[in-house]
């Protein structure tokens, strides 16, 4: 992205408490610009927790969360976040995107080349003006991140965008994921997916009962977790 940036993003001691349960404990790390960071975990990790927290989503219960970029505030419109079961409004597809830029407070005429080129750029221009409720489930995921790229984003979070998706559906979300990334967008998505996270991550954040055990990159993290629930769950083993 040009210009100033609303990065890093800086977690201190973030701490979630529910039902007298603490589900994340004690998170301190600091998310840059550049690197596509993927959030790793077992289920009931905290994954999905840690990801609407840094949206802003979530209010911790404890630690701080803060933009430290020099436009940091104007944090709350430079991000944008696509759920593993995207909400489609009563409309087309193009609307749905249109809806979207119109929050933003867009003009009408930019409104209108944001659309074409959001929704040609994710290959859905020959559904523009489909029901968007009547999309298939990789369809109506393919329009969420269309949706949320015509906003140009900063940072883009993505929780499990794929988890409910068959091979090729899948595989057309990484293509765009990456073609996010590449024109500068950074990327911070949660996955259960270990094939994905080699094919998709350049950083590692690895859950665990609430605690971050490890930050490193990708290809370190991978080529040899540092601690023994990592590596149980690089080698498939089942985490409790």
């Amino acid at each position: 992205m040009k210009g100033a940036t609303i990065l890093p993003l800086r977690l201190d001691s973030v701490c979630y408490d529910a039902a007298g349960k603490r589900l994340l404990d004690s998170i301190s790390t600091a998310l840059t610009a550049g690197p596509r960071t993927l959030i790793l975990g077992p289920n009931g990790a905290g994954k999905s927790l840690l990801l609407r927290i840094c949206h802003g989503l979530l209010q911790p219960s404890a630690g701080r969360v803060e933009w430290q970029g020099p436009a940091a505030t104007a944090a709350r419109r430079r991000q944008a976040m696509v759920f593993q079961r995207p909400v489609m409004l009563r409309r087309s597809a193009a609307a749905n995107i249109d809806y979207a830029l119109k929050l933003r407070r867009l003009p009408r005429g930019d409104r209108a080349e944001r659309v074409a080129q959001a929704l040609e750029r994710t290959g859905l221009t020959a559904l523009a003006h489909q029901p968007a409720r009547a999309l298939s489930g990789g369809e109506q995921q393919r329009l969420a991140l269309a949706r949320a790229w015509a906003t140009r984003p900063e940072v883009l979070f993505l929780d499990e965008p794929t988890a409910s998706l068959d091979p090729a559906a899948t595989r057309a979300v990484e293509e765009i994921v990456d073609a996010i990334h590449r024109a500068g967008t950074k990327i911070v998505m949660t996955t259960h997916d270990l094939g994905q996270a080699r094919r998709l991550g350049d950083e590692v954040l690895f859950l665990h009962q609430g605690r971050l055990i490890e930050q490193d990159s990708a290809k370190r993290f991978f080529a040899g977790p540092r601690s023994e629930p990592a590596a149980a769950f690089v080698e498939g083993r089942l985490l409790w």
